[in-house]
C-alpha cells in the first residue's frame, strides 16, 4: 500500500494499528488516528501551523521538570483532566465530589499529628481546618489516611518557592476513630497557574485567565472505599465562575469564615484574626464504585 492521499491515509493507518494484540492499545489506537485525523481535516492546517503545533508540544515538554509539569497544566486547562474525572468518578451515591488532582501533589508528604500547624512558618492568618471522614452510610473511618496541601496567601505552592519554607502547607494526617481530623495553616488565596510557558501563551491566545479560586487540596484514602480526591473553594471567591482548570463543583465551595481574635474551634486563644473551615468528606466504597463503573 502506498501512494496514500487524503482520502485513503486514515484507512491506511487503522489498518496498520489494527494488527495490536493488546485489545486496549488496538481501541485506543484506532480511536486516536480516527480524531486525530477528523481533527486535521477540519482545520486543514498549513504547514507552518503544524510545524508551530510541534513545537508548542515540544516546548510544553521542555518545561516539565520535578517541580512543575506543563503536560497536566495543558490536560487541566483544556478541560481534559476534569473530563476524565468525570468519566472516572460519576457513581453519585453521595459521596463527596472529586476534582483535579492538579501538578503540585507530592508523593510521601510529612506526617503531622492532629492539630498541629503545617504552615511551617509562611506568613498569612491563620487558618483552621477541621472535618470528618465517613461512607456515605455515615460510618465514622478512623485511621483515613488524609493529604492535604495548598498555596500560600500570595497564590504560590511550596515546591515553587522551597528556598524560602521547604515544603509548608503541605501534610499527611490520618483521623481518629471518630474520623475527624483537624491542622493550623495559613489562608491560601486565589492564584494564577504558572503562565510563563506554552499553557501561559495558549490562554493568552484564547482570551483566558489563568486564574484558580482559592482552595485546600484533599486526598482520602481509607481500607475499603475509593480514594477521593477533591478540592474545598472559598465561598464567594471571584474566580469561581471563571476557574482556569474547571474545576469548581458547588458542593465542595464552603466558606473560609474569617473571626476576630478569641477562642478558636480547638480552644485555643488567638490574639490575631484567624480564618476556620470546616467539611465533612464522604467516600464511596470500593465495591459500589466498581458497580457504577
Amino acid at each position: 500500500m502506498r501512494n496514500f492521499d487524503e482520502n485513503t491515509i486514515t484507512d491506511a493507518v487503522l489498518d496498520r494499528v489494527g494488527g495490536a494484540q493488546d485489545p486496549r492499545i488496538k481501541q485506543v489506537s484506532e480511536a486516536l488516528v480516527r480524531h486525530l485525523h477528523a481533527f486535521l481535516r477540519e482545520v486543514r492546517p498549513t504547514q507552518a501551523e503544524w510545524e508551530l503545533g510541534i513545537g508548542f508540544l515540544t516546548r510544553t515538554g521542555h518545561m516539565c521538570d520535578d517541580k512543575r509539569q506543563e503536560f497536566i497544566l495543558l490536560s487541566d486547562t483544556l478541560g481534559a483532566s476534569m473530563l476524565v474525572d468525570a468519566i472516572n468518578n460519576s457513581a453519585g451515591l453521595g459521596e463527596t465530589d472529586s476534582t483535579v488532582l492538579g501538578p503540585f501533589y507530592v508523593e510521601g508528604p510529612n506526617v503531622f499529628e492532629n492539630g498541629a500547624d503545617i504552615s511551617n512558618g509562611m506568613d498569612g492568618m491563620p487558618f483552621y481546618v477541621s472535618g470528618t471522614v465517613a461512607n456515605i452510610e455515615d460510618r465514622p473511618l478512623g485511621g483515613a489516611v488524609v493529604d492535604v496541601w495548598h498555596a500560600d496567601d500570595h497564590g504560590y505552592y511550596d515546591v515553587q518557592n522551597f528556598e524560602e519554607h521547604g515544603l509548608a502547607g503541605r501534610a499527611r494526617l490520618h483521623t481518629d476513630a471518630e474520623g475527624r481530623f483537624s491542622f493550623w495553616t495559613i489562608r491560601p488565596a486565589s492564584y494564577p497557574i504558572p503562565h510563563d510557558g506554552p499553557v501561559g501563551d495558549m490562554l493568552k491566545a484564547q482570551g483566558r485567565h489563568p486564574y484558580r479560586p482559592a482552595h485546600v487540596h484533599f486526598m482520602i484514602e481509607a481500607e475499603g472505599c475509593q480514594k477521593l480526591v477533591t478540592h474545598v473553594f472559598a465561598a464567594g471567591d471571584e474566580y469561581l465562575d471563571s476557574d482556569a482548570v474547571f474545576g469548581v463543583k458547588d458542593s465542595i465551595i464552603q466558606p473560609f469564615e474569617e473571626h476576630a481574635p478569641g477562642r478558636a474551634p480547638d480552644g485555643s486563644l488567638r490574639d490575631a484574626p484567624f480564618a476556620t473551615l470546616e467539611y465533612d468528606f464522604r467516600l464511596l466504597p470500593a465495591d459500589r464504585a466498581a458497580q457504577a463503573a
